[in-house]
């Protein structure tokens, strides 16, 4: 994996901190907001995931500006099952942003899990234009988390809310990908399940860091399930490093199971939950 990745004069680490920065909210709930309106063409991404939906813009060079997410289950496995609700979710991320970055946002990127359907790819398409953007550029979203990781030689899973997606980088480029159900979901099914709670109150339990120790072993057969997912794909190929990517990545321990069943060096990049987006808002050409 490239460790000095450069992108904007910034070292990935750094710039996936400023990202992060104008992405969250303040401590007090407010949006973080610019000294000046950008000049230049924007560059525009956005991920609708089947837990969050997230819209990026950069500027023209890269440099992150502004950002927002909400958790929202309008997409099941890569597909749009509420179109309408991810019309005016996306509608509501696009005009909070412009408030914030004082210009209208006229196109974005998006991205599709690998094996999606063409019509459903376009399904995705027409929310975002739906949503008052055009939409000339949709990129697998494994494509997209390289633009950010920039590896040359293993293998990107983006663990997703409902989905597995493995690719497998040769000389710095997608040599196979594929994408199959299990991702975050599936932690909140079984937490769900075990403790007797909703899956909207299993989904908050799980992101509660004083719990996951608690939650581990409940999670960990699913954590399994995604290593064998994983191996399965590699066909018995021994890449030199697997990288997590998408929110899941997050929960304490997924490196080490993966590395467990799969025998192959396991990491997690900052920030993986903001990777792929921000991969996406790279592939935008800028309007």
């Amino acid at each position: 994996m490239t460790t000095g990745w450069k992108i904007a004069g910034a070292d990935l680490a750094g710039w996936l901190s400023r990202a992060e920065q104008v992405i969250h909210l303040n401590p007090d709930g407010t949006a973080p907001r610019l000294n000046s309106v950008p000049q230049g063409n924007l560059r525009v991404g956005v991920d609708l995931g089947t837990a969050y939906t997230v819209l990026v813009v950069l500027d023209e060079a890269g440099n992150p500006l502004a950002g927002e997410y909400q958790f929202a289950q309008v997409v099941r496995d890569g597909l749009v099952v509420d179109y309408w609700g991810a019309v005016n979710l996306l509608r509501s991320l696009k005009e909070r942003t412009e408030e914030r970055i004082g210009r209208q946002l006229t196109r974005a990127a998006s991205g599709f899990p690998p094996g999606v359907p063409r019509a459903e790819v376009r399904a995705t398409a027409n929310v975002i234009e739906a949503a008052g953007m055009l939409c000339p550029n949709l990129v697998e979203e494994p494509s997209a988390a390289n633009q950010v990781l920039g590896i040359h030689n293993g293998v990107i899973v983006d663990v997703g809310g409902g989905t597995t997606g493995v690719a497998i980088i040769e000389d710095g480029q997608v040599v196979y990908t594929a994408d199959e159900a299990t991702g975050g979901t599936h932690f909140s099914l079984v937490i769900a399940g075990a403790i007797g709670l909703s899956f909207e109150q299993a989904e908050e339990l799980k992101k509660d860091s004083r719990e996951q120790a608690r939650l581990f072993p409940l999670v960990r057969p699913v954590m399994e399930k995604v290593g064998t997912i994983i191996e399965r794909h590699l066909h018995g190929a021994r890449p030199e490093s697997i990288t997590l990517v998408g929110g899941t990545a997050l929960f304490p321990g997924m490196a080490g199971v993966i590395e467990e069943v799969t025998g192959i060096p396991t990491r997690i990049p900052d920030r993986p939950m903001f990777i792929t987006p921000l991969g996406i808002a790279l592939a935008d050409t800028g309007d």
